[in-house]
């Protein structure tokens, strides 16, 4: 049994495909379904059933990957790293991150990774669309604010960020005159990244005011957009704390006071477990991770 008969095996029963893994491979579907076959013989049991929509794991194949763990990809990765550090690395890495967490954080960072040989391109969405470009192997890495949940992907945390609702001046005059916080945040116009309000809601429920009940008057799926806007005095939003402090050190915006607390998202490096085994990808996450270490405090 052999370590590529097992990568492949993970990466079917991860992608549940036959076809997937032979992409994520760099294999002809033929030749996966040959290793597969082969492992099948090797045990003595089938490993999956064959369906229009894909392929079903069976408890056979749900022991062995319960028995390999994540130690595979850990092993790989570690050979990709030493490999790294013992040669020239060339080729390209796909990176993708929120337009405005890649332009404000992260893209002044990546001299590490061109210095060390690497072409890079990169990538602009939001969380559902980051999670498509990694599962599609259309990025190697990408950088979100979301909780993962997918067992295919691994993560790092890299940075944290605070969420601070604003306003200009005289908005937040207006809101901090109500009796209540809420009455005066529901008479100014929202600004927000989309319609399900997904900051505004973390805002608001670690402050105990419920769910949003406006709708916003305008989004944006670029934050940096939605600072404009409030910088020239419409509504109020909530926005990430790296976004706002020289507007919040000028007093171009205020911070509307959280009662409560004020919430903190957890950034994060994620990849698709097998990535790593690439030693350019294996380099492309330490150079960045080392990068955005001081936004890890």
């Amino acid at each position: 049994m052999s370590l590529a008969h097992l990568r492949t095996f993970i990466e079917v029963y991860r992608r549940r495909s036959l076809t997937g893994a032979a992409r994520m491979l760099g294999l002809t579907q033929p030749a996966v379904s040959q290793q597969v076959a082969s492992l099948e013989t090797l045990l003595g049991r089938p490993l999956f059933e064959r369906h229009a929509r894909g392929v079903r794991p069976t408890a056979v194949a749900d022991d062995l990957a319960a028995s390999l763990g994540d130690r595979l990809d850990q092993a790989e990765a570690a050979l990709a790293s030493v490999r790294a550090r013992s040669t020239r690395l060339s080729g390209t890495v796909h990176l993708a991150a929120p337009s405005e967490y890649l332009a404000e954080r992260v893209a002044g960072r990546l001299k590490p990774l061109v210095e060390a040989g690497l072409e890079l391109r990169l990538h602009v969405g939001g969380k559902d669309a980051l999670y498509a470009m990694l599962l599609d192997d259309r990025v190697h890495l990408a950088l979100t604010a979301s909780r993962l949940e997918d067992r295919r992907l691994a993560y790092q945390r890299v940075g944290t960020e605070r969420l601070v609702a604003v306003a200009a001046p005289a908005e937040a005059r207006r809101i901090l005159a109500k009796p209540r916080l809420a009455d005066g945040l529901n008479a100014c116009p929202l600004l927000a990244y989309d319609l399900d309000r997904p900051l505004i809601r973390a805002w608001l429920d670690a402050n105990g005011l419920g769910p949003p009940t406006q709708l916003p008057v305008a989004t944006a799926p670029d934050l940096r957009a939605i600072r404009a806007m409030l910088r020239a005095g419409l509504g109020w939003s909530v926005l990430p704390d790296y976004l706002l402090r020289a507007d919040l050190r000028d007093g171009v915006l205020v911070e509307i006071p959280a009662p409560a607390t004020t919430p903190e998202n957890a950034f994060h490096l994620v990849w698709v477990r097998s990535a790593l085994r690439h030693p350019r990808v294996a380099a492309a996450r330490d150079a960045l991770s080392r990068a955005l270490a001081v936004d890890a405090d």
